[in-house]
């Protein structure tokens, strides 16, 4: 029934993949959005104030869900009356969606038993319309409801982010290709990524810039932490106050650590210079904590360093942006020299310098995408600007690593290479013979050459000796076989033993396997012939 319909078939098979790819997209929609309603739905019937019906709190649970995409929401119960906006994104609810796309258009292109895989451009759209089908659906029941969802927010950053999400998805499930450019870019683009030299550099680059972020985002946390530790009895008493029962301590305190990844970029800001707003009207750095602050009462929040100028603590954040730029400039040089290599592998220094700039470049620009991320309107008038701004944030990262970061990887570079003793650090002297050693040798080698054991030995030239005479009935003549004990060869005056033959047991080698370095001929074998005799003098059982 199939060889006269194949064609048919296998278009069917490809459509059933589809189908299957867009359902996968359509259920990483469902797990996220069913867990945040799971969540919410539970602190509602656990709060014994609650005054809203369950469909407000699925209302709620649709626009945490669609703000976690980065959309916009709109609170229309407010006590002025007037709705204010919610921008400010848990970057650690963030995450989930992310991680729920990106892992749903990687396993799609993953073939099952008995189907094709899809292509990946086919993944990609299936999975993204899929989950951008829920998403559809989940804003349009919640328009009416409060909190609202800004329907321009839906586009960007929402639809980019989950785009973005699923490209990664299918660029790790394709083995992170460095593809080839296209065919509009410029020809010296496309030499240069025809060789591995330039794509070795370029994952040098994107490791140093992640490396640098990564410290940035840590650094952060602990001057977040360090802060929360010296003002932990106003953290203690905002806690308090926000929430009266166990249910609304547990949202306060799941809140919390939903923004700790926010609190982070924002201790990194801080501690680079441009700081952050707290409304339109007051900015914290480490200069100074100045204008009239529009503070919400929240736990992270009593980390803020007090008002008035900054002292030689607030100034010791600095060490944050050094530490990134140190970093930045190790993983540079740990490349540009790497141990164990030549001076020719090594880099020049234009190559250390622009690689370590341009992985301040990009620490500079993951920077200022986790400062977007992290901040956002809270409210129309003073909270109208909350959090780092993005562009100075990112421009502070970029002067501080490639101040820091290209000096230190030359310095780096220098010091793996440098010679003391006539060799570097990590390269022994002892390797290479020495020059009377070699002439030594050279002299032995002629010598074995020319046939004069003696002169072997003593790398003097002598005249070969005679050649004892044997009897016809002595057998052959034995074979050299090195002295182990002492590490010099012994060998007969008929058969010289070239130095390049010696065997050396290194000194207190217990193990050295003495009859592995003996000399296997056809007297050493078990029956040379038929008929002769073996090494023990027996004779062939079938002769």
């Amino acid at each position: 029934m199939t060889e006269g319909n194949t064609s048919l078939s296998a278009e069917q098979g490809r459509s059933t993949v589809l189908a299957l790819v867009l359902l996968r997209g359509a259920v990483a929609a469902g797990l996220g959005l069913g867990s945040v309603a799971v969540l919410v739905l539970a602190l509602w019937i656990g709060s014994p104030a609650s005054d809203s019906n369950p469909g407000g709190a699925l209302h709620a649970a649709a626009g945490l869900w669609l703000l976690a995409h980065g959309a916009e929401l709109i609170r229309t119960d407010t006590l002025s009356g007037v709705p204010a906006p919610v921008g400010l994104v848990p970057l650690l609810l963030a995450a989930v969606p992310v991680w729920l796309v990106h892992r749903a258009a990687r396993d799609a292109l993953v073939p099952d038993e008995g189907r094709p895989a899809p292509s990946a451009v086919g993944a990609f759209v299936m999975v993204v319309s899929g989950y951008l089908l829920v998403g559809a659906v989940v804003a349009y029941y919640g328009r009416g409801g409060s909190p609202a969802v800004h329907p321009p927010s839906l586009i960007f950053p929402s639809a980019v982010v989950v785009a973005g999400a699923a490209a990664a998805g299918v660029w790790t499930a394709a083995g992170r290709p460095v593809g080839p450019p296209p065919s509009w870019a410029p020809v010296s683009l496309h030499e240069a990524l025809a060789h591995g030299r330039f794509r070795e550099r370029a994952g040098t680059v994107w490791r140093s810039a992640a490396a640098g972020v990564a410290v940035l985002f840590g650094g952060g946390a602990l001057l977040v932490a360090v802060a929360l530790m010296w003002h932990a009895h106003s953290a203690q008493q905002s806690f308090v106050q926000l929430s009266g029962d166990w249910a609304g301590r547990v949202a306060v305190l799941l809140l919390a650590l939903g923004l700790v990844p926010n609190a982070a970029v924002w201790g990194a800001a801080y501690g680079l210079g441009p700081g952050f707003a707290l409304g339109t009207a007051s900015t914290v750095t480490p200069i100074a904590f100045a204008g009239r602050p529009a503070l919400p009462r929240f736990p992270l929040l009593a980390a803020v360093p007090a008002e008035g100028p900054g002292t030689v603590l607030n100034w010791s954040a600095v060490a944050v942006p050094v530490a990134a730029g140190v970093t930045v400039a190790w993983f540079t040089a740990r490349r540009a020299a790497p141990p164990h290599a030549a001076r020719a592998e090594a880099w020049s220094l234009r190559e250390t310098a622009l690689a370590a700039a341009l992985a301040a470049v990009g620490c500079g620009a993951g920077t200022a995408v986790l400062a977007a991320a992290a901040g956002g309107p809270l409210g129309t008038r003073a909270l109208v600007e909350f959090g780092p701004v993005w562009w100075l944030t990112g421009a502070a990262a970029l002067v501080w690593t490639a101040l820091i970061g290209v000096p230190a990887a030359l310095l780096l570079r220098a010091w793996r290479l440098r010679e003391p003793d006539g060799g570097a650090w990590w390269r022994r002297a002892d390797a290479v013979p020495a020059e009377g050693e070699g002439a030594e040798a050279e002299r032995a080698e002629a010598a074995y050459v020319a046939g004069a054991p003696g002169a072997a030995a003593s790398g003097k030239g002598a005249k070969p000796e005679p050649e004892p005479e044997r009897a016809p009935g002595d057998g052959p003549a034995p074979l050299p076989v090195a002295s182990l004990a002492t590490g010099a060869a012994s060998a007969p005056a008929s058969a010289p033993v070239p130095p390049a033959a010696r065997i050396f047991v290194p000194d207190g080698d217990e193990d050295f396997a003495r009859y592995d370095f003996l000399p296997t001929d056809p007297w050493h074998e078990r029956t040379a012939r038929p008929g002769e005799a073996g090494p023990s003098g027996t004779k062939d059982p079938s002769s």
